[in-house]
């Protein structure tokens, strides 16, 4: 839906505000999008939630694709 917006923007000149209200999304919610996309996503949450994802590929993969999930 963001990118829709963006395209509306690009090629019909629609602002992102009015974009937003007509779709029923917060303007907060487009901008943040909007920042993830260009510089990523620095949280700290982010980070944590990425190690958990290493560390559970690995432990599923040692025992060989049969315990847990995925």
């Amino acid at each position: 839906m963001a990118a829709f917006i963006v395209t509306q923007r690009d090629d019909y000149r629609v602002p992102h505000a009015t974009s937003c209200r007509a779709l029923g999304v917060s303007q907060a919610w487009f901008y943040k999008w909007r920042h993830v996309i260009r510089y990523g996503d620095a949280s700290p949450r982010h980070a944590r939630r990425e190690q958990l994802k290493i560390a559970v590929g690995q432990w599923f993969a040692k025992h060989h694709r049969t315990y847990g999930s995925p």
